[in-house]
């Protein structure tokens, strides 16, 4: 197998909202919220008309991408044994995805991320985490770790307990670690243990420019250089319009934005981004052509709803 996604198994609920919803419900555009109370969540949702239903989270979003693109994949995930939970695995093996997880009955439902597209085409997250949240070092099957080549983990379950156990699991049975800081939001809350994985543990980083700029504190863009530079690690940022950038050493590579494209929905920019890029990576490309895919497959899913092409 070439590569092992380990990640927050949620389903994406997505739903087209007005700029005043957001700031009803005072939620922070373009960024996410974590909600701890299920009925809570369920209010914001209830008033809403889902545009679409999809198995998400920002790894098996990648995951998926790289299925699509031809890889022998797989992906570890916790559900529950509910409607949520069959929708899910349903949704992954569609996708020729294998799935290494058995589900039961959890005290948790499965989790759910409400994505509020505005007019702008932003993404705003409210995420129940349910229990994907709860992944520990028992979901965590050490013989499919080994007989990959990548383990592809998300800043986005990473937590204290349990999870950070399985993530330590995985880490240190696998060749190769690659991991996704996945939002500033998840940065700022975890920053040293996110700054000691990305400078002793990940072998690949991938980062927006205001992730990375965030956790290290940077004044300034040429301060995120000169840090990746002294890791000897290969760092990945995406810079937006600037386009993309991959940091291995010495060595800078950018790549450029295609131009002229009708952006609907930024859903997902970033997971396939990673997913066309490990493409490259996993499949001997160069480093530059690796950023070409990943920029291509990021072009294809912001044109469309969703993150998923």
């Amino acid at each position: 197998m070439k590569i092992l996604g380990i990640g927050n198994a949620i389903v994406d609920v997505i739903c087209k909202v007005n700029d005043s919803f957001i700031k009803q419900n005072n939620l922070t555009k373009s960024t996410m919220k974590l909600f701890f109370e299920e009925n809570e969540f369920k209010n914001l949702l209830k008033n809403l008309k889902i545009e679409k239903t999809i198995s998400g989270g920002s790894v098996a979003n990648s995951i998926v991408g790289l299925s699509q693109l031809g890889n022998k994949v797989g992906f570890i995930g916790k559900v529950s044994n509910d409607n949520f939970g069959d929708k899910y695995e349903q949704g992954l093996k569609k996708e020729k995805v294998e799935y290494f997880y058995s589900k039961k009955k959890e005290e948790l439902p499965t989790g759910t991320c409400l994505i509020l597209v505005t007019p702008d085409s932003e993404r705003t997250m409210c995420t129940f985490l349910g229990t994907a949240g709860k992944i520990n070092e028992n979901d965590v099957n050490t013989d499919v770790i080994k007989k990959c080549e990548i383990v592809f983990l998300e800043g986005y379950l990473w937590d204290e307990g349990e999870p950070k156990k399985a993530f330590d699991k995985a880490i240190n049975n696998a060749s190769k670690v690659a991991m996704s800081l996945s939002d500033q939001f998840c940065v700022d809350r975890h920053k040293p243990h996110f700054l000691n994985l990305v400078k002793n543990k990940l072998d690949i980083t991938f980062a927006n420019e205001q992730e990375i700029t965030s956790l290290i504190e940077a004044k300034n863009f040429n301060e995120v250089l000169n840090f990746s530079k002294q890791l000897n690690k290969l760092i990945v940022i995406t810079r937006g319009e600037k386009g993309a950038i991959a940091i291995n050493g010495n060595e800078i590579i950018e790549c450029g934005i295609k131009s002229n494209l009708k952006i609907v929905d930024l859903t997902g920019a970033g997971d396939l981004f990673a997913a066309g890029f490990l493409h490259g990576y996993v499949n001997k490309l160069s480093i530059k052509e690796s950023l070409e895919k990943g920029t291509e497959m990021s072009s294809r899913v912001i044109q469309q709803i969703g993150a998923r092409l």
